[in-house]
C-alpha cells in the first residue's frame, strides 16, 4: 500500500510530492514567485521611465513648494536669537539679535550666500534682496566692539524696522507655508493669515479664467467636433479615412507655427478682418478685435485641441450599429428622436473622453495664451513659466503646480462621481 502511494507522488506523511521530490505546495509557491518576477522584470524598464519622469518630478516638486532651509542654514545664530523677540511688540530686537546677524553675515558674505537669502525674503517683503546686499558690502567694515544695532541702522534705517524683523523670524523655518499662501492671495501676518491687499490679488482669479477659458474651449471643441465626428462615422470608410486626415492634418504642424498663423488671422488688420470689411459685414473703422484677449485664446486653442475631441469621438461613433437608427426610425421616430433617445446616449462615452482629454491638456497650456491671449488671455500656467523661467521663484511656481494639479484631481474625481469614469471608452 506504501509503494502505491509513494508511486502515486506521496510520501509517507501523505504530503503531495513534486516531480523534483519537493512538496507540491512549495514547488507551486516558488514558481508562483518566479512568474511574478520575471513579470516584473518585463515592466522595470517602464516603471523606471515613469519613476524618474514622472513621480520624481512631483515629488521634487512637492518638497520645493515647502522647502524653507536657506534661511536657517544662512542665520542660524539670528534665528535662534530671534526665538524671543516679540514681533508684537511694535519694537526692533535687542543687540544679541544684531550680534548675531553680523556673526551670520561675515560668514554668508564670504560663502556668498548672503544674495540668495535675500533673494528668498524678497519674495515675501519687497526690499530685502538689495537691503542684505547692501549691508553684505559693509558688513565687514563694522566694528564688533562697537554698537551694532547704531551701526546697521546707520547702513539702512530699515534695520530698526520690526516688520523686517518680523518676516525674517515667520520664514525662518526649514518648511514654510508661505508659497501656498501666496498663490491663494494671502500671507502670513502678526495675527496670523490675512489677506493681500485688493491690487496684489492676482493668483485667485488667474485660476479662475483658467478654469473657465478651458470649459469655454472643451465646449468649442465639442461643438464643433460632435458632428465632424458624426459625419465621418456615418460615410463609406474610403472617404472617411480621406476626409480622417484633414482631421490630423495639423499634427503634422509644429504648434508654435500654428500658433503664429493665428496672430497673422486674427489681427485687426489679418485676413480675417480683411475679409469681413470686404464682403461688407463690418466697417473698415469697426474691426473685431480678436487678438491678444480671451477670444484669441478661446480660438486658437480649439482649432490645436480639436482633433483630440474628434479622435475618441469617432472611435465610439463607429461602433454603433447604424441599424439601431433605423429601428428607431421603422417604429415611428422621427429623425431627431431616433438620434436623442438612441443614437446620443451610446456617444456619450466618446464625449467623456474627449472632454477629458481636452480639459486637461487645455488647463495646461502656456504657449498659444502667451503667444494670443495678451494680458486677459493668459493661463496659470503662464504665471508658472514666468517664475520658474524669469523671477526664478520656484518655491512659488511649485506651489501653484501643485494646486493646479490638485484642482484636476479633484475635477477628475468630482466627473468620477457623477459621471463615472467607467463610461469612459475610446472606441
Amino acid at each position: 500500500m506504501q509503494r502505491g502511494m509513494m508511486a502515486n507522488g506521496e510520501n509517507a506523511t501523505g504530503l503531495i510530492l513534486a516531480a523534483d521530490g519537493r512538496p507540491l505546495k512549495q514547488s507551486l509557491a516558488r514558481a508562483l514567485r518566479l512568474q511574478k518576477l520575471r513579470a516584473l522584470a518585463l515592466i522595470a524598464p517602464l516603471l523606471i521611465f515613469i519613476l524618474v519622469t514622472f513621480a520624481a518630478p512631483i515629488a521634487d516638486m512637492l518638497f520645493r513648494s515647502v522647502e524653507n532651509s536657506i534661511v536657517p542654514d544662512t542665520l542660524p545664530l539670528t534665528v535662534q536669537a530671534l526665538a524671543d523677540w516679540d514681533e508684537t511688540s511694535g519694537e526692533p530686537p535687542g543687540e544679541a539679535v544684531f550680534v548675531a546677524l553680523h556673526q551670520d553675515l561675515l560668514a554668508a558674505v564670504a560663502a556668498k550666500a548672503h544674495t540668495r537669502v535675500g533673494s528668498r525674503l524678497n519674495y515675501e517683503k519687497t526690499g530685502l534682496a538689495s537691503l542684505l546686499r547692501k549691508t553684505g558690502r559693509r558688513v565687514k567694515r563694522m566694528a564688533e566692539d562697537g554698537n551694532l544695532a547704531a551701526q546697521f541702522a546707520k547702513i539702512h534705517k530699515d534695520w530698526v524696522n520690526p516688520e523686517i524683523w518680523a518676516v525674517i523670524k515667520r520664514f525662518s523655518g526649514n518648511y514654510t507655508s508661505g508659497y501656498f499662501l501666496n498663490s491663494i492671495d494671502t500671507r502670513l501676518g502678526a495675527d496670523g493669515i490675512e489677506a493681500k491687499p485688493e491690487n496684489e490679488r492676482i493668483y485667485i482669479f488667474l485660476f479662475e479664467r483658467t478654469l473657465l477659458l478651458s470649459v469655454a474651449i472643451t465646449v468649442a471643441c465639442l461643438l464643433i467636433g460632435y458632428p465632424v465626428a458624426f459625419l465621418l462615422a456615418t460615410l463609406p470608410m474610403r472617404t472617411s479615412n480621406v476626409l480622417m486626415i484633414l482631421v490630423l492634418l495639423p499634427f503634422w504642424t509644429s504648434l508654435l507655427v500654428r500658433t503664429s498663423a493665428w496672430k497673422v488671422l486674427l489681427q485687426q488688420q489679418g485676413v480675417i478682418n480683411d475679409t469681413l470689411v470686404f464682403l461688407g459685414l463690418i466697417a473698415d473703422d469697426a474691426r473685431l478685435a480678436m487678438i491678444n484677449n480671451q477670444t484669441g485664446t478661446i480660438i486658437a486653442m480649439t482649432h490645436i485641441l480639436l482633433p483630440f475631441m474628434i479622435l475618441p469621438l469617432y472611435s465610439v461613433m463607429r461602433t454603433i450599429p447604424p441599424s439601431y437608427m433605423r429601428a428607431a426610425r421603422s417604429l415611428g421616430a422621427t429623425d431627431w428622436t431616433a438620434f436623442w433617445r438612441v443614437y446620443f446616449p451610446q456617444s456619450v462615452p466618446g464625449i467623456g473622453a474627449g472632454a477629458i482629454l481636452v480639459f486637461i491638456l487645455a488647463i495646461g497650456y502656456y504657449i498659444t495664451p502667451e503667444l494670443v491671449g495678451g494680458t486677459s488671455g493668459t493661463f496659470i500656467s503662464n504665471r508658472i513659466a514666468y517664475h520658474i523661467s524669469s523671477s526664478l521663484n520656484w518655491g512659488l511656481a511649485a506651489a501653484l503646480g501643485v494646486i493646479l494639479l490638485v484642482v484636476v484631481l479633484l475635477l477628475y474625481w468630482l466627473y468620477d462621481k457623477i459621471i463615472g469614469i467607467d463610461n469612459v471608452k475610446l472606441g
